[in-house]
């Protein structure tokens, strides 16, 4: 079965709260919200990859489909999420392509991002709960908001940052820092 690799085209917002950098107690963890492009070839590759994993099931008129890993959260917009540990740790590039290894890095909720994953098909360990989860590939940072105080195969950073491309924004080289006008105080 293969596996198609999906990349937002544009970037995206992260929404919530994220662990991309540095794990939290739970693990590295990121919320994104994608358009009803991305959904619309998701919905597409879903039909496949259930259809490989039911030939898998142990009884399959007796199974049982989990809900699709992504969730609408406006009208065309919807929230993804994706979870790793160390062992399959994404890589995460800057616009220029440098891999951005520092933890500190502030990526919170409103910074932007292009990313790269596809969908893998799961059968839990009772034979008849089935469904997809989302593995991410690789991360392209556009932009962070510092406002607030995977399965990756064989993808290596180069790789990563040659999926994206080169798009204008943040550096790990050079970090442009932009106040935020919200946080000025009014006493």
């Amino acid at each position: 079965m293969s596996r198609e690799t999906f990349v937002t085209q544009e970037p995206v917002q992260l929404e919530g709260y994220q662990a991309v950098m540095k794990p939290s107690k739970f693990g590295y963890s990121m919320v994104a919200i994608v358009g009803q492009d991305i959904i619309d070839k998701l919905e597409q590759d879903r039909i496949s990859t259930l259809e490989w994993a039911e030939t898998k099931l142990k009884n399959p008129k007796r199974s049982v489909l989990k809900p699709t890993p992504w969730e609408e959260v406006a009208d065309g917009q919807y929230k993804i999420k994706f979870s790793w540990n160390e062992e399959n740790k994404p890589p995460v590039v800057d616009t220029e392509g440098v891999p951005v290894t520092d933890e500190t890095t502030p990526v919170y909720s409103g910074a932007t991002v292009k990313l790269a994953f596809y969908q893998k098909p799961y059968i839990l360990k009772d034979g008849v709960t089935y469904g997809t989860s989302l593995k991410l590939r690789g991360v392209q940072l556009v932009s962070l908001n510092a406002k607030a105080g995977i399965d990756t195969g064989d993808m290596n950073p180069e790789a990563v940052a040659e999926l994206f491309g080169k798009t204008d924004g943040f550096k790990a080289s050079d970090p442009v820092v932009t106040p935020n006008a919200e946080e000025e105080d009014d006493f």
